[in-house]
């Protein structure tokens, strides 16, 4: 019998999703991704937990061997007053030396981006998805729609002869 405070029995806390990118898995093509840790303020951790973030126009880029989030919204924090962020400051992401130099051989890539897919909190940290992404051209939007839309009428089809 496990004692009141111990928490061996307890499930691990599931990620609680804030932001998403769900233009990024339209416009790109999804080749790799990773989570990593985001170095914040203390008042963007407040917005981020009242909902105040807008990813979708963010990227990420490497820079002298660094990895930064570039073009992320995090709206002011009413409360914060004279120590308040500014909105769309470049934040730098947490990643691991070799993590970083896989991820700065495939963005120097042609046509190869760095893109922010969704950011959560995981046990009480900000975590951000980032993924290496190829853009698609318009035809391959087609296509992929097509491919969508084919397979959801297939399985709706398995669905009603059930």
């Amino acid at each position: 019998m496990a004692a009141k405070g111990d928490k061996s029995n307890d499930k691990p806390a599931a990620p609680r999703f804030v932001a998403r990118n769900r233009r990024a898995l339209h416009e790109f093509e999804i080749l790799q991704t990773m989570d990593c840790g985001l170095v914040l303020m203390g008042s963007e951790v407040k917005s981020i937990r009242a909902g105040k973030i807008t990813i979708d126009e963010a990227f990420a880029r490497v820079e002298d061997g660094e990895v930064w989030l570039l073009n992320a919204d995090i709206a002011e924090y009413p409360q914060a007053s004279y120590l308040n962020h500014e909105r769309k400051r470049p934040r730098k992401l947490l990643l691991k030396r070799r993590e970083i130099q896989k991820f700065a051989e495939a963005a120097k890539q042609q046509g190869l981006t760095l893109i922010p897919l969704s950011v959560q909190f995981v046990r009480g940290m900000v975590k951000a998805t980032i993924a290496v992404a190829k853009g698609r051209k318009l035809h391959d939007k087609r296509e992929h729609l097509k491919k969508k839309t084919a397979s959801r009428e297939m399985r709706d089809a398995v669905r009603r002869r059930r």
